[in-house]
């Protein structure tokens, strides 16, 4: 069966970046399973895994604009220290979930400058090239629930 629309595929995979350096691997774990078609995973990725089969093997590149976008300098922000209830320390590296117009946005904490905070909105892998290894390990038909909720059940998925 080949990886198109509506398929729950099944990965391993290994993500570098531009200097080799290992950002996220699978393995160890269960594969990652995701819905083609459904945006679950970064639109470069989709692309270069579509009409693959169970055991075919891919390494791709992925610049920017086909993964989490060029960094934003617009969403870096300083916000009063007030802002963050019940947090007795900020330091540099924290991560926040915040409610934008958007939606919840994860912010990451640049710098503490007496009562402000320099936060950066941008996701953490904004601007950078990402580097795939990937081997597909399984392709299986979506159930009707699955594509009601728009994520996979099960091993890899969610409700595990």
């Amino acid at each position: 069966m080949q990886v198109s629309g509506q398929k729950v595929v099944f990965i391993h995979y290994t993500l570098t970046g531009e200097d080799g350096g290992v950002i996220d691997s699978s393995e160890g774990q269960a594969p990652l399973a995701y819905i083609h078609g459904h945006g679950n995973i970064i639109p470069g990725l989709e692309s270069a895994l579509l009409g693959k089969t169970a055991g075919d093997k891919i390494k791709v590149t992925i610049p920017p604009d086909e993964a989490y976008g060029d960094r934003d300098e617009d969403l870096i922000q300083s916000v009063p220290v007030e802002a963050f209830h019940g947090v007795d320390e900020i330091l540099p590296g924290m991560q926040f979930h915040t409610e934008t117009p958007d939606g919840v946005q994860l912010v990451t904490v640049m710098n503490v400058d007496g009562d402000q905070v320099i936060l950066d909105g941008n996701h953490p892998m904004a601007g950078l090239t990402l580097n795939f290894d990937v081997e597909v390990t399984e392709v299986r038909d979506a159930t009707d629930e699955e594509l009601e909720h728009g994520h996979v059940h099960g091993p890899g998925g969610h409700h595990h």
